[in-house]
């Protein structure tokens, strides 16, 4: 078999934050193969222009790049390349480079196009024999281009990966403009319309307007039927006369009525206008998506795609299809090219041809779920008035996490839309046992899901000894129907107590069910806790400052960040910062590895490097602490470099949650909602912990929670996130050549 000669990498159609990302590991990984990598700038046309268009990329050329927006190597599209003559232009430049395997990270039509010069590559090279551009030889020597797409695209649009590079920072972006927006909007009673990108595709809108807590939203994929201006309006009338000062309608800019004529943002001012009599803007975010820092989640899920596009790249035979590699359930997965381009464009048909029905099953039941609660949640008031006769109780149990006020928003709106009398518990069950418990009313919890922290306060207190019996006396005095507990370990040790002494106390024969909550994501049955992407979004940012204060000087940093004895968050914050070093407590530390890791950092500094970053889980080692490992590294320096330490602390607890934290809360709620009503119009009792498994939300028996536990360390026997940690160490540093490294 031929062995491959080059790998050409290259960026194409809308930029996207995670591409630096995506691109760092393409370079990374091919020289860790001993293959050579080249750049080709700005996408299609420069492969058509070649020349200094295409060069190779060095261990160093990718350093420091994986915080920036857009992409190094430029992207541009090309009328040139969709003819044969450009194709043929481009194939020459990349033989002459001894390029015949591309990575390509763009869109639909990017990847459609390469695809395209792909099949057409022997007849290609055939024509350029003919005319004497290539030697026979020369030919022999690249008879098939191998290809593998990434997709880059902030639409999150595309089948075959559950995110696309950019849509999390994206979102990032429409979350935020929309949180600062209500507050203006708030002080002036005032409507806003927001519209964001996404072409064909609802999912940014849908999105931003369940983490904004927006009261409307226009999507393609279901358009609104005839009369929808009456309704919109109604809707945030009766949210004027139930106390809302401000109003948040989401546009997409595909939006469409039922008889396919486009909804601008501009007619749903006027409407709101005419109709309400009060004074509506328009804020179009447009080009701002696209830019800024890419979030925690686009920078490790896109060094993942980058690293496994080149392993599929050095397995590919002449009879190999093209693959797109992407992400299921946090897990990198290959399919075929085509056929996710052809499922692709499936939506945009169905939405053509007026068949939304059909649009919204392509985009998957969580999709058309999240639609459904949003409408829930975006009420003025409960669809249901008829008198109340269940009592669902919610409290939390553990630390604070981002997103617990966004569970509890969600939980209460649903609960009462469901019929219930929904209960509010302050200071966990603390808070139970003194009695803090009321009723808690449709507006009560208005605003709460972009707040930070744990507005209904929290303990870490689990019931024990005379503890049950007050509970259990706290359950019956207040007629709680059903448990919902917001938190993290503590909250699931005090369910299963609970659970354990049913036979001794009648009332805690109720339906309980623990909502996953903590930023160390340590919990059982889940694998993501609410509140661990915020968390990690808080510490890459914090390197990020770290990274820019020490290339000045010649400085390693130790960094310590939280998560007990679980190592999540320190092993993704590495993936996401390039860190040279992470230290897990799964993994341990020894003298051994200090001494090989102290080796390695010399030889960087001696070769012209000026910053080593290394992350220390905090419960990684007892002995091993982050000071005695800056002491030991500061020493051997020998003032070849200095060290600093940063304990980043409770900051990683703090902060508005992240808009994967409020949707996925919200998801959640919905879920242990409708389990608690379920339970109690069967009248049964079940006992249960929530999460999410394979990307979907899996409901477990409390009885099976200490097979699923390290009692001693409190985290989940299985890790899925533990598998990443080969790929972290591959990307972080180069083992071979040590020569010329500057940065990370």
């Amino acid at each position: 078999m031929t062995q491959p000669t080059g790998i050409g990498v290259l960026t194409s159609g809308g930029d996207a934050q995670g591409m630096n990302a995506a691109l760092r590991a393409v370079v990374r990984t091919a020289l860790s193969r001993g293959v050579p990598v080249y750049a080709i700038y700005e996408g299609y046309r420069g492969m058509v222009e070649g020349g200094n268009r295409i060069r190779p990329l060095s261990w160093d050329d990718v350093g420091g790049i994986m915080h920036r927006g857009g992409t190094i190597i430029g992207t541009a599209r090309s009328r040139t390349f969709r003819t044969r003559e450009g194709r043929l232009q481009a194939a020459a430049n990349l033989i002459e480079h001894g390029i015949n395997r591309l990575v390509v990270i763009g869109g639909d039509g990017s990847l459609t196009g390469a695809d395209t010069f792909r099949r057409e590559w022997s007849s290609l090279l055939a024509e350029l024999v003919e005319t004497g551009k290539l030697s026979r030889e020369t030919a022999a020597r690249y008879p098939f281009l191998a290809l593998v797409g990434l997709v880059g695209s902030i639409d999150n649009d595309f089948y075959g990966t559950d995110m696309t590079i950019g849509a999390d920072s994206a979102l990032h972006r429409i979350t935020a403009a929309i949180d600062a927006l209500v507050s203006t909007a708030a002080s002036h009673q005032r409507t806003f319309v927001v519209e964001v990108m996404g072409r064909h595709c609802g999912y940014l809108a849908l999105m931003g307007a369940v983490a904004g807590g927006a009261d409307y939203v226009l999507i393609p994929e279901n358009p609104p039927e005839p009369g929808w201006e009456d309704r919109m309006c109604a809707l945030l009338r009766a949210g004027r006369a139930a106390g809302r000062r401000e109003s948040i309608v989401v546009v997409a800019e595909g939006a469409r009525d039922r008889e396919g004529n486009p909804i601008t943002s501009d007619y749903v001012r006027r409407v709101l206008e005419e109709r309400l009599e009060e004074d509506a803007r328009v804020t179009i975010l447009g080009h701002v998506q696209r830019g800024g820092t890419p979030s925690a989640f686009d920078r490790w899920m896109s060094t993942l795609v980058g690293y496994a596009a080149v392993e599929e790249l050095l397995s590919a035979t002449p009879d190999s299809e093209p693959q797109l590699i992407g992400m299921r359930y946090n897990r990198i997965t290959r399919q075929p090219l085509m056929h996710c381009v052809e499922q692709t464009q499936q939506v945009s048909a169905a939405i053509a041809a007026g068949d939304y029905q059909r649009a919204m099953e392509l985009r998957g039941g969580s999709f058309t779920e999240m639609f459904q609660t949003f409408q829930a949640l975006a009420s003025a008031l409960p669809s249901v008035t008829r008198p109340r006769r269940r009592r669902i109780a919610l409290l939390h149990a553990g630390g604070p996490a981002p997103g617990m006020n966004t569970a509890v928003r969600a939980a209460v709106r649903l609960g009462l839309d469901q019929g219930h009398t929904m209960l509010v518990v302050r200071n966990g069950f603390d808070g139970l046992i003194a009695g803090h418990v009321s009723e808690c009313e449709w507006q009560m919890v208005d605003g709460w899901g972009p707040m930070g922290g744990a507005e209904l306060g929290t303990s870490r207190r689990v019931p024990s000894g005379d503890d049950l019996a007050a509970v259990a006396h706290a359950l019956t005095r207040h007629s709680i129907d059903g448990l919902l507990i917001i938190g993290g370990w503590n909250g699931y040790q005090a369910a299963h107590r609970l659970y354990h002494e049913r036979d001794a106390h009648e009332p805690f024969n109720i339906p309980i069910i623990c909502l996953p909550a903590s930023i160390n994501n340590d919990l059982p049955g889940s694998e993501l806790s609410i509140g661990a992407d915020t968390a990690l979004n808080a510490i890459v940012e914090a390197l990020d400052r770290i990274k820019q204060s020490a290339v000045a000087v010649r400085r390693t940093f130790v960094v310590e960040v939280m998560g007990r004895y679980c190592g999540y968050l320190a092993l993704m914050s590495g993936l996401a910062s390039g860190a040279e070093r992470v230290y897990l407590h799964e993994e341990g530390i020894t003298l051994d590895d200090l001494r090989a890791d102290i080796q390695e950092m010399i030889k960087g500094f001696r070769a012209g490097k000026r910053l080593s970053l290394v992350i220390r889980n905090e419960y990684a080692n007892r002995l091993y602490t982050t000071d005695v490992i800056c002491a030991l590294f500061e020493e051997e320096g020998k003032g070849l470099f200095d060290v600093r330490r940063a304990v980043l602390g409770h900051l990683q607890q703090g902060g508005s949650p992240s808009p994967y934290d409020r949707i996925q809360a919200t998801r959640l709620a919905a879920r242990c909602i409708r389990f608690l009503t379920e339970e109690m119009e069967r009248g049964t009792a079940a006992a249960a912990f929530i999460g999410f498994i394979n990307g979907r939300v899996r409901i477990f028996d409390l009885g099976e929670l200490p097979h699923m536990v390290d009692a001693v360390y409190r985290r989940p026997r299985e890790q899925w996130w533990l598998q990443l940690a080969p790929i972290a160490r591959a990307l972080a540093q180069q083992k071979h050549d040590m020569h010329d490294m500057r940065e990370l």
